[in-house]
């Protein structure tokens, strides 16, 4: 894939494939294309040249939480659950107690901290049971307790054969992931730090 703003050529000849049930992480620094990379891959940009062929649908989870800040928790979950076609909120109720913000349901989301609103982020992208997830800083504003609970709702959705990306631009637990590539200069390179 390409993609240029202008005369800034951000993606150069961008090539991934993700299986079913691979944990995938993309990381580099802020501006080098990460987020355009990942709105391409979710529909939300057109490429200049390429393309992107998904099998099933696609979660999609930006860096900046998708929130309507007069709306509850609960009206958001009502919202996508509408939105999604599901017939019953069980799935979200079942993210929600995982990521740990059941009290917060009728909270609005202007009352709600960074954390908060990125928990509900994460279960919105997450609630009609994709089998594609694209996370776009997914841990921002996580305090450990909640960071620690993301990477095993991560794991759990590996070995159900979910297939996820996960873009940052620092990546900590290294070891988490089964395919790590760098964003450099528009392309995507192979980590190869010792132990990958």
């Amino acid at each position: 894939m390409h993609k240029a703003f202008g005369r800034r050529r951000v993606l150069r000849g961008v090539d991934l494939e993700l299986q079913p049930g691979c944990l995938a992480g993309v990381v580099g620094e802020n501006g080098s294309g990460k987020s355009t990379l990942l709105g391409i891959l979710a529909g939300r940009l057109a490429p200049d040249a390429g393309e992107v062929g998904v099998s099933g649908r696609v979660g999609y989870c930006p860096q900046e939480p998708v929130l309507n800040p007069a709306f509850t928790v609960e009206q958001h979950l009502e919202f996508f659950r509408a939105a999604y076609r599901l017939s019953s909120l069980a799935r979200a109720d079942e993210l929600v107690d995982v990521l740990g913000f059941t009290s917060y349901r009728r909270e609005r989301v202007d009352r709600l901290s960074g954390g908060t609103r990125q928990k509900l982020n994460v279960v919105l992208a997450l609630m009609h049971e994709p089998p594609v997830l694209l996370l776009d800083e997914p841990y921002q504003g996580f305090d450990w307790d909640t960071y620690l609970r993301f990477w095993g709702l991560a794991e759990r959705l590996r070995a159900a054969g979910c297939a996820l990306l996960v873009v940052s631009h620092i990546v900590h637990d290294i070891e988490r992931f089964d395919r790590l590539w760098r964003m450099e200069a528009g392309r995507l390179v192979v980590d190869e730090r010792p132990g990958r």
